[in-house]
Order: C-alpha cells, then structure tokens, then sequence
C-alpha cells in the first residue's frame, strides 16, 4: 500500500514562519496544506509564493492536517497550542514554549493525554558545531556562552533571556544534566521596554559553573560557546557552525619544555539546522519516538530563564547615558 502523506500547515508565517514553510515543502512525504496568518495581505502573499492555501484563522485548518508549526508571538503560544493539542494534532512550537510554567505544564500535560507530539523550537541542539561538542564532553568544569545581535525589530515581544539567552541555556541544561543550585543574574534595557543586555552565572548540583551573556543590541553578531574541560577546551561556534578543539599534548614539549596545545577544527558550512530540526519533528511524528527538543526540555530552560529574570527585573535595569 502506498504510505499516506503527513499533512501540515505553518501556523504564523511572519520572518521565522515562512522559513518553516520553505522546509515543509522539501520533505518527501510531507503535504503542505495550508498556511495561517492574521495578516491578510502576508498571507496571501505567501500562499501564492508557495503554492499552498490560505488561512485566516487557526482553528479553520485543524480538522485538515496531522502536525503544525506553531510561530506565532509568544503572547499567543499557549492559548493556540492548546486549541491544536486539543483536536488531536501534533505541535512543533517555537521557543519559548509559554510564557509562565502554568501555561507550559498545562500543555506538556494536555499532549500527554491525548499522545501527541509537543517539541519546542529550540534549533541550536541541531546546530551540528554543538551536537559534536556533546559528544566531546568529558567532565567538563566551566561553561561561557556569548551570544550578541544587532538591533533588530523581532522578538522584542520577549525579553534578551527568552528571545536569545534561552537557546544557551538549553544547550547547557542538556550537557550538564544537573539542577541549577544557584543562579546570579544582571541585565539592563537600552533600546526597548524590556531587558536587551543580560548576564548570568549558573552554579549547578555537582558543582559545574557557567556563564551567559545575551545582547540583542551588540554591534557585532556572535553566537559562541566554550567548554573548559580537564583534556580539552572546546569552542562551538553556532553562527558560523564550526567546533574548534584544544588539547594538551604532554609529549610534545616546546622551547619552554611545558606541554603544547594541539588545535583541531572542524566547519559544517552545508548544514542547515532548521531543516535537520523540522524533518527531526516530521520524522517523531510519523515513528512515534522522542523529540530531540521535548516540551519537558522546553520547560526546563523556561524555568531557568524566568528565575534569571526575575533577579534581574529586582535589581536596576534601567540604562542611564552619562551625557
């Protein structure tokens, strides 16, 4: 018998939208019923681009399709997801999960009951640099993770920790694999209403520290993380997708007579981890496994996003020119 096609819409195509859309309509197998948006003019915009229907309202498209992506602001995450989980489809929403951990653990248990697929949004752990960092852990001590943007008018419905800071964390909380014992944090608002600058230091269980700095007003893009580790240090850079290894080699002995780093690097120039990150979905779904990104691990990395910004909305956020 020939295998049925998994249909899907996108629902919210606005910039991040229209690029899941892009991927849907690559994936042998895949139907692309429809796309959704509130916007009138953008919808039609993109129907036309991609030669899929038109739809003005979420609900309109349920009765149609077997899985989503959902892309809308986060504002709306948790009241949209929860009419999807509710008609028996299965969800592919973009980080953060909700807003608050009520909202996150009412749909974590709604696609349980119903035994649905709810995977979040969180495409670095598909970035190939840091699926091959995790598979060089060693007992690794000390964390540090940049990650700086320019100034742009998306994701200021969210915070620097919940738009930027929260793919890092996500990356650490799955590398470590312990509870956060304390958490330390500062952040300041310069262009919006909300924290754009943040910086925090996790200082977990067994006794693993690491430090994040977000900026979505830096002047340069940079999007790093480095693991200080007792055989190696390892660099993953998430915007150019390239690992680069350090090791120490005690038998090659310099003019110092001390042991010599030994540098590896590795690029994934031809990898596309959105694409990686929504066959992953496509392929949970039609298996019935475990997504990579589970909603438990979307919860995770919001519970630790809310306590950094909670210390940081209790301290003094507010940038003050000197002139």
């Amino acid at each position: 018998m020939k295998k049925e096609k998994l249909r899907v819409a996108v629902i919210g195509v606005g910039h991040l939208g229209e690029y899941h859309v892009q991927k849907y309509k690559n994936i042998p197998g895949v139907e692309l019923v429809g796309v959704v948006d509130i916007n009138p003019d953008r919808i039609r915009e993109i129907s036309k681009r991609y030669h899929t229907r038109p739809f003005g309202n979420h609900k309109d498209i349920l009765g149609m399709v077997d899985a989503v992506s959902l892309a809308v602001p986060t504002e709306t995450h948790f009241r949209v997801a929860r009419d999807i989980l509710s008609e028996g489809v299965h969800v592919l929403i973009e980080k953060p999960i909700t807003y608050n951990l009520e909202d996150a653990d009412s749909l974590l248990n709604l696609a349980r009951e119903k035994g649905l697929v709810l995977q979040v949004g969180l495409v670095e752990r598909f970035n190939p640099a840091v699926v091959k960092m995790e598979a060089l852990l060693n007992r690794p001590t000390y964390i540090e993770a940049h990650r700086m943007n320019l100034f742009t008018a998306r994701g200021i419905d969210v915070d620097v920790v919940l738009d930027l800071m929260i793919h890092d964390l996500d990356i650490i909380l799955h590398m470590v694999q312990a509870e956060v014992k304390e958490v330390h944090a500062v952040g300041m608002s310069v262009i919006t209403d909300k924290t754009d600058v943040a910086n925090a230091r996790l200082i977990f269980e067994n006794g693993i520290v690491a430090n994040l700095t977000a900026s979505r007003v830096s002047n340069k893009t940079l999007r790093k993380i480095q693991v200080f580790q007792p055989d190696a240090q390892i660099s993953a850079d998430c915007h150019t997708r390239t690992i680069s290894v350090v090791r120490l080699n005690g038998k090659a002995k310099g003019l110092s007579d001390l042991p010599q780093f030994i540098p590896e690097e590795e690029k994934f120039s031809s990898s596309d981890p959105l694409a990686d990150e929504i066959a992953s979905f496509v392929g949970v779904v039609q298996n019935g496994s475990t997504p990579m990104v589970s909603g438990q691990d979307g919860r995770r990395a919001l519970n630790v996003a809310l306590g950094i910004i909670d210390q940081i909305e209790r301290g003094n956020k507010n940038f003050k020119s000197i002139s």
